[in-house]
């Protein structure tokens, strides 16, 4: 609890619960979180999977939670080494597709904390993470007590970009069969369709929570997605959402308006010209979460 109260007091947009074994222990730290919260600030939860409890009740876990955390250290001495491998990728896909953020950690570039360069293998090792769908990679002893912390950001980084850009796009394949509950929802997904078949160089997304770009980032697309919110928890939050550039900025409430700043935001940002195509996302009336109700497709005049 007291490790738990301090985050909170610094109002931290995410908390790691180690050794998670069930929804219970995520539903816990929660309630925990909300009664220790400063202001209202709820973070999101990370449950790290290292205990073998916790692999028959994989799906019960990640359904309570924001998010995944593949802790592959403490895991492999639990269930072993060779298991391990097919269980990052149970685990990545299982998070994708209940809408949670995957982290994959441990060990990805160990060589490097007393070498230059990493091994063929870590760099093999790091991609599969990237093609399989993580969000993020994680490094520990390499950047905290390593002698190439600077080199080794740097050389996990070009292999995270390679990998991101040899990814085979499958959105027809996800899309086959789905249905929406939900009209936000259906909202992002026609945005991510809709700017892949028209070759469009950029998604926005005016987002008040954040759920419609983390909806899109659950899909592999090489289009990337700006999400402009006016709250800053919002913008912190979404910056471990894969493919999504979140952007903070006092988006007007008045929806004519709103889109043209995020047209300008993108001509500053050198990311759209004259004649480029770019779809984007908001709610009619805007402000109000879990609104997004339109999709226009826009030509940069």
């Amino acid at each position: 609890m007291e490790d738990i109260r301090t985050a909170m007091s610094f109002k931290a947009d995410y908390v790691a619960v180690s050794f998670a074994k069930s929804a219970t222990d995520m539903e816990m730290a929660r309630q925990l979180c909300n009664v220790a919260a400063v202001d209202g600030h709820k973070p999101g939860l990370i449950a790290k999977i290292e205990r073998a409890e916790a692999i028959p009740r994989l799906e019960e876990i990640v359904l309570a939670s924001d998010g995944i955390m593949v802790a592959r250290g403490d895991l492999a001495v639990e269930v072993g080494n060779a298991v391990v491998p097919a269980l990052q990728k149970r685990m990545i896909k299982l998070a994708r597709e209940h809408d949670r953020v995957v982290i994959t950690a441990t060990q990805m570039m160990e060589s490097m904390i007393t070498n230059p360069v990493p091994t063929r293998a870590e760099v093999s090792d790091v991609a599969n993470a990237v093609l399989d769908g993580t969000d993020a990679v994680m490094l520990s002893a390499e950047t905290a007590s390593g002698k190439y912390p600077l080199e080794t950001v740097i050389e996990m980084a070009k292999i995270c970009h390679a990998a991101e850009n040899g990814n085979t796009l499958k959105l027809e394949a996800d899309f086959t069969g789905k249905t929406f509950t939900r009209i936000d929802h259906a909202i992002a997904m026609g945005a991510l369709f809709t700017a892949h078949h028209l070759g469009a160089k950029a998604i926005v997304a005016l987002t008040d929570s954040g759920s419609t770009a983390l909806w899109m980032s659950r899909h592999l697309i090489q289009i990337p997605i700006y999400a402009i919110t006016s709250k800053l928890a919002t913008q912190r939050r979404m910056t471990l959402y894969r493919t999504v550039r979140p952007l903070f900025s006092a988006t007007s409430t008045d929806r004519d308006t709103a889109l043209v700043q995020a047209e300008k935001e993108l001509k500053s940002r050198g990311v759209v010209q004259t004649g480029d195509v770019y779809a984007i996302t908001c709610g009619e009336p805007m402000g109000s979460p879990g609104g997004t109700n339109m999709l226009k497709i826009c030509r940069v005049e």
